[in-house]
């Protein structure tokens, strides 16, 4: 009864912070470039003498899904997504980070940046100078037309671009997509960019509604369980007591 009791516990507990998880990729349904969380539910043992035969379910929601979301074209000329796998480095507030969001912008010194933060080229964060033109290829090469220039497109800088598998990388507390080694990701030149366009997150509604239907289902039963395991308790205590 008492390893019943845990088993419960746990199951609930894991009910409720997975839909936690799926409530949070709703709510970036419509962000640009998001990567939906996982839910990643693993069994390890209750800590302590005498509880070996009694197990708790750990929850990690550190995984991220890499499918891609749905590619819509702007025609602006800084908006650019990646096609197919890989990722835009970015300068985070602990150092490098990765996203998918390729809506970049310009701050008064002319740096290049993606939802705030600056988007890296080869030789750091990239700043532009006075221009008439730019220009971001399929390659991330980032070239620029400067006033009086003749037509003549000059290549400023090429955007980091890298390439990891999901089990590679996580989310660190502010969001961002980091490697889950600490490191940062060599650049992969095989990546490539679609200008012009705009990637939206590659959260499905239809498959977050599903799992968390599944988890209330699953969240009613353990408490089932909660009440079945108090009247086998309330049975075992008339039995002693009589």
């Amino acid at each position: 009864m008492d390893a019943l009791i845990y088993t419960a516990m746990s199951g609930a507990e894991r009910a409720l912070r997975g839909q936690q998880v799926h409530a949070n990729n709703l709510a970036n349904m419509d962000t640009g470039g998001f990567r939906a969380n996982l839910e990643l539910a693993t069994a390890q043992a209750a800590p302590g003498y005498g509880y070996d035969d009694r197990h708790m379910t750990t929850l990690q929601a550190n995984a991220i899904s890499t499918k891609q979301g749905t590619l819509r074209p702007t025609g602006r000329d800084l908006d650019v997504a990646i096609s197919g796998s890989g990722y835009f480095a970015v300068e985070g507030p602990n150092g490098e980070a990765y996203t998918r969001a390729g809506g970049i912008t310009l701050d008064a010194n002319g740096t290049m940046t993606v939802n705030g933060m600056p988007i890296l080229g080869e030789g750091g964060p990239i700043t532009l100078p006075i221009y008439t033109k730019v220009e971001i290829g399929q390659d991330g090469t980032v070239s620029i037309q400067s006033p009086g220039g003749m037509g003549e497109m000059q290549v400023i800088d090429k955007l980091k671009l890298v390439r990891a598998e999901g089990g590679e990388l996580t989310k660190n507390e502010a969001g961002l997509i980091v490697a889950r080694d600490g490191q940062p990701l060599a650049t992969d030149n095989t990546v490539q960019i679609r200008p012009g366009h705009l990637e939206g997150s590659n959260v499905s509604a239809v498959e977050e509604m599903v799992a968390t239907m599944s988890l209330n289902r699953t969240f009613e039963v353990q408490m089932k369980l909660f009440k079945a395991a108090d009247d086998m308790t309330t049975a075992g205590n008339r039995l002693i007591s009589a």
